[in-house]
């Protein structure tokens, strides 16, 4: 079977860095690694969970039959689906679409509220023309003009902030968009990343909204789903990368959960990532999970916690807790953002710019 030109209908933001045009070529050899870029059709409906994200950051509702655009690689949510890349990949074979950036493997775990994922029938790796006039190309994949990993941190780095917490859905994006924009009211030049998750947009793109300069993710660094072998280095060349754009200070979102398996905790245990973290912000649901959080800060990883935020600081009784019990500042990035942002400034040393 030859090389054929097929049309797209949809172009997942995880592909962005192969910068796709709508027309592609198609190859049915297919590298069955995580980060390629492989077409598939969507092979049923559903009624939940039905979305997807284009490049431009919009969700767009997928219907059967339509052709799109992702890539592959692994996912394990707890919250969400888990999967994985197979060890090989044959042209009409039925995968599944893991998340709602475009992520492609072979589901191993879901959970009830989000219905099983969508099946798609793999039509070929898509192919980059890397010279103008070559019809033969090569498979294309994330890791093409991506933000370079990196081994050590630049010197004289800009303060950072680290927003983590205890689980999905805890309130850390609510929290880093409350943070990037309060500070970025004060007069400061806020950057902003999300270091580790599976790849979607949405977040560095609220933080934008926010008044963030910049905003990058590690699909930037050709990353679909960050874990254990590759989050420090990935984290440390956006750190790197955000050096260079003269910002008073980063916020930078830790994706899933401190114990999760996407290397939130490798980055919080690096010296040097550590090191450049100026104020720690935990978010969490409940007061067993802020108590965990505190324990697990205070004896493996020895760094300070700032603030904690998140749905536990939603009612008096949550935050009570938080500071009787654990003697940490507690603040809700909802309903009280003026004093978390202000946590945040003093933990970092910084003051507001006079206008």
């Amino acid at each position: 079977m030859e090389s054929f030109r097929l049309k797209l209908d949809r172009i997942t933001s995880a592909t962005r860095n192969a910068a796709l045009s709508r027309d592609v070529l198609i190859s049915p050899q297919i590298r069955a690694t995580e980060g390629y870029v492989v077409a598939a059709r969507v092979l049923s409906d559903k009624v939940t969970y039905n979305e997807i994200e284009d490049v431009s950051g919009r969700l767009i509702r997928l219907r059967a039959g339509d052709v799109l655009a992702g890539v592959l690689g692994r996912r394990r949510a707890l919250k969400g689906y888990a999967g994985e890349v197979p060890e090989s990949i044959s042209v009409g074979d039925t995968l599944q679409l893991l998340n709602m950036g475009g992520i492609i493997g072979r589901c191993t775990s879901y959970v009830d509220e989000l219905g099983l994922p969508f099946d798609v029938e793999i039509l070929g790796a898509v192919l980059r023309i890397p010279a103008a006039g070559d019809r033969v190309g090569e498979p294309a994949d994330i890791l093409h003009g991506a933000i370079p990993q990196a081994e050590e941190l630049r010197p004289n780095l800009p303060p950072v902030v680290y927003v983590a917490g205890t689980a999905m859905n805890s309130g850390k994006t609510v929290a880093c968009v409350q943070i990037v924009r309060h500070l970025s009211k004060a007069g400061l030049k806020v950057a902003a990343c999300k270091l580790t998750g599976v790849s979607l947009r949405r977040d560095a793109l609220g933080m934008l909204d926010a008044g963030a300069t910049h905003a990058f993710t590690f699909n930037d660094a050709g990353v679909a789903t960050t874990h254990d072998h590759c989050a420090v280095s990935v984290a440390r060349g956006i750190m790197n990368h955000l050096a260079g754009t003269n910002a008073d200070v980063v916020v930078a979102e830790l994706g899933d959960g401190i114990l999760g398996e996407y290397g939130v905790a490798d980055i919080l245990e690096d010296p040097g990532l550590a090191a450049a973290g100026k104020a720690f912000v935990v978010c969490a649901p409940d007061q067993v999970a802020a108590w965990g959080a505190h324990e697990l800060f205070e004896t493996r990883f020895k760094l300070p916690i700032t603030v904690m935020s998140g749905p536990v600081t939603d009612s008096g009784v949550g935050r009570d807790f938080i500071q009787q019990t654990l003697g940490v500042p507690a603040h809700n990035a909802r309903h009280d953002a003026d004093s978390l942002a202000r946590a945040v400034m003093e933990g970092t040393g910084l003051a507001a710019v006079p206008a």
